[in-house]
């Protein structure tokens, strides 16, 4: 690498010099601003390297390589997805060295490059993340077969299409599949154990099982098997392997490249595991029934440096070389070895559990409001997200038509814009403007498919942490997902989470569920429709429903006994902020070959939080039912809502630094803001 000059130095510059000076110095005052790292002028042993951090792409090796070349490097801490590095050097001399010759200086990456800026710093204070213990139940076994049992699995597998019928072989949107012994669909998210396939498990697997058997792994000889293949930047989203569908023990054998696996606890805690090549990963108990696991699709991987053999990524040694790295991903097959159940699981998670959660219209218990914060992530686990993973299809197909005011905001956007849709649910506004680079995030792993599916980019994401770069997005838009988040605390760092994401003048646009589905004399489609479709004998509904008149502020703030939430009548007015929404999944539009005259609509829904219930909605051309014992027995799922008075989500976003609120308006039974981000902060 040439050297440029001394930047340091007092006296003439050149023009270049200037340049990359007055960068260096907006690049420590961002990092000042956003990370609180405190930059100083006099030369130390100690150096912040802008640009030069994991965040940006940069891998441990390729940055060390570089600063070696300056001096004795004593130290090198790269912080998580963070878009800077601090080295120290073991004398002052060296630090200047690489101060003076590296400022400004391109770095040439594996997949792009970036220019370093270097400012010295009096100490280097950087937190261990605390380890973290793998899953009950989790055992990863490396190198459990050898190099030539790899290369015959691999080339057991014929993927070639002349077999389909045998193998039950698919192409998924990130991934080959192929299954041996029964098919799992992803319709419904499991077997048909009536239906075995011709193709039994290949014979190049027992020896593989046997010693599975033998070492205790197992002690039934699994019958269905899951060949996956997975290209660079391929994955798969957070799961539950169906309870119903597989016995207990679950076995994944890994073949090619080596990837990082997330399992994730219903009260958010995650553990990143590093799968390497030719290991075997054993799930059992907790880590089978409760936990999911996800391979989040990227091409690089957060990995410990060294090759250990410790699997969960808990925070090595930052004053060591062994601290973490970026690994580029290759190809990986996966083995993924299960028995089919024949009876009703009875597993001790009942809540994850699809043979023993119970779907009834009002929940025997509800749940009270969360005091906490790991309260508040258990509920939107239980009522929000496992909710959306199992009404996904039914969801989508009711979401088609995009807002016209979205759609607004999205088509003045400049050509190019990037825009990240936070809570893009199926996609539907992702293609609105060609013209943008859009990219959406769902906690939902099913309706991240179903943008998949649609051709669109998107991933699996917390709204709360979005794996995008700071200052990275042009536009966001937020549109009915704040309103599931049950604490002041999470609702606040929602919009948070969206200012990061945009760079300096960008802007953000937000919907929520209103408390006033009336609003300015008007009535909202919500309230108008369950006007329209009710009939005199659906008298159950309008005994619960609250007047559409302005409601009544000391009736806000009202819960059931003991704080535990309500559940929403649908189509009435709200009698409080936090409440259950109910929704009826629609088993099909025909019962006993005849057609039900308690259908749910397909039509376009009327506003981007509304659900499909029976009360509400019913095909035009039937009667309206009043008597559900005949009708197809829906399930019904509950929601978790807080619908926000009027000021609410102003005040919301008022608590955010660095933005303002640039025009807010009432939508159909939403409260909408336009946010813009102060246009003087700087980005590195």
């Amino acid at each position: 690498m040439e050297c440029e000059g001394n930047y340091v130095k007092a006296g003439r510059r050149s023009k270049e010099e200037k340049k990359v000076f007055r960068k260096q110095l907006r690049a420590s005052h961002t990092l000042l601003k956003h990370e609180g790292i405190r930059t100083t002028r006099q030369p130390t042993k100690s150096l912040v390297v802008a640009n030069g951090g994991l965040g940006n792409g940069v891998s441990r090796e390729e940055l060390s390589a570089v600063l070696r070349e300056m001096g004795a490097m004593e130290n090198l801490v790269m912080p998580p997805h963070k878009p800077f590095a601090f080295v120290t050097y073991r004398c002052e001399e060296d630090a200047t060295n690489a101060h003076t010759r590296l400022n400004g200086q391109k770095l040439l990456c594996a997949e792009n490059s970036v220019v370093l800026y270097l400012s010295y710093v009096n100490s280097v204070t950087h937190q261990k993340a605390v380890a973290e213990t793998l899953p009950q139940g989790l055992v990863l076994v490396e190198d459990f077969v050898s190099p030539e049992e790899e290369a015959q699995l691999l080339a057991a597998v014929d993927w070639s299409s002349a077999h389909e019928d045998v193998s039950a072989q698919k192409a998924l949107k990130h991934r080959r599949v192929k299954h041996y012994g029964f098919e799992f669909r992803y319709d419904n998210n499991n077997v048909d154990k009536d239906k075995p396939l011709p193709a039994c498990l290949p014979g190049e697997c027992l020896p593989v099982l046997e010693r599975c058997l033998r070492d205790g792994h197992i002690n039934i000889m699994p019958d269905q098997l899951t060949i996956n293949q997975y290209e660079s930047g391929q994955g798969i989203p957070p799961h539950v392997d169906t309870h119903s569908a597989f016995e207990d023990t679950i076995l994944s054998l890994s073949l090619g490249a080596k990837a990082v696996m997330e399992f994730r606890h219903p009260d958010g805690r995650v553990v990143a595991v590093v799968l390497p090549s030719r290991s075997l990963l054993v799930m059992k108990g907790e880590s089978r029934y409760l936990w999911t696991h996800g391979i989040t699709p990227r091409k690089f991987d957060l990995v410990p440096a060294c090759e250990s053999q410790s699997a969960a990524l808990a925070s090595p040694d930052v004053r060591t070389q062994s601290g973490l790295t970026l690994s580029k991903r290759g190809t990986r097959t996966s083995f993924t070895f299960r028995k089919i159940r024949h009876e009703r699981c009875r597993c001790a998670f009942p809540s994850a559990c699809d043979s023993q959660r119970t779907t009834s219209p009002s929940p025997a218990s509800p749940p009270s409001l969360p005091c906490c914060r790991a309260d508040a992530a258990l509920l939107e686990e239980e009522y929000v997200h496992r909710v959306y993973d199992a009404i996904a299809s039914h969801f989508s197909s009711t979401r088609h038509s995009p807002w016209p005011h979205v759609c607004q905001f999205l088509n003045l956007l400049a050509p190019g814009s990037v825009l990240a849709d936070v809570g893009c649910g199926n996609g539907k506004y992702l293609g609105v403007n060609p013209e943008l680079v859009a990219v959406g995030c769902d906690r939902s792993g099913a309706l991240v498919q179903i943008c998949a599916d649609r051709g669109f980019h998107a991933f699996v994401s917390d709204a709360l942490s979005v794996p995008l770069r700071t200052a990275s997005c042009d536009a966001c838009i937020s549109i009915a997902v704040i309103h599931h988040f049950s604490t002041q605390e999470r609702r606040l760092a929602a919009v948070r989470e969206l200012v990061r994401l945009l760079k300096p003048g960008g802007q953000a646009l937000v919907y929520v569920w209103a408390f006033e589905q009336e609003y300015n004399k008007q009535k909202s489609k919500y309230l108008k429709d369950h006007n329209r479709d009710s009939s005199p004998t659906q008298n159950s509904s309008k005994k619960t429903q609250e007047p559409h008149g302005e409601p009544d502020t000391q009736r806000h703030s009202y819960y059931p006994a003991e704080d535990k939430l309500s559940v929403h009548t649908n189509r009435t007015a709200f009698n409080s902020q936090d409440l259950l929404v109910p929704w009826h999944l629609k088993e099909g539009n025909k019962q006993d070959g005849k057609d039900s005259s308690c259908r749910l609509s397909s039509r376009t829904d009327p506003r981007p939080g509304c659900d499909s219930s029976r009360e509400a909605t019913h095909n035009p051309d039937s009667k309206p039912c009043s008597d559900t014992s005949g009708c197809s027995s829906a399930p019904v799922f509950h929601r978790y809502y807080h619908v926000f008075q009027q000021g609410e989500l102003e005040q919301l976003c008022s608590q955010v630094a660095g933005v303002k609120v640039k025009s807010s308006y009432h939508d159909q039974g939403n409260w909408c803001v336009v946010l813009e981000k102060d246009p003087s902060l700087q980005m590195i």
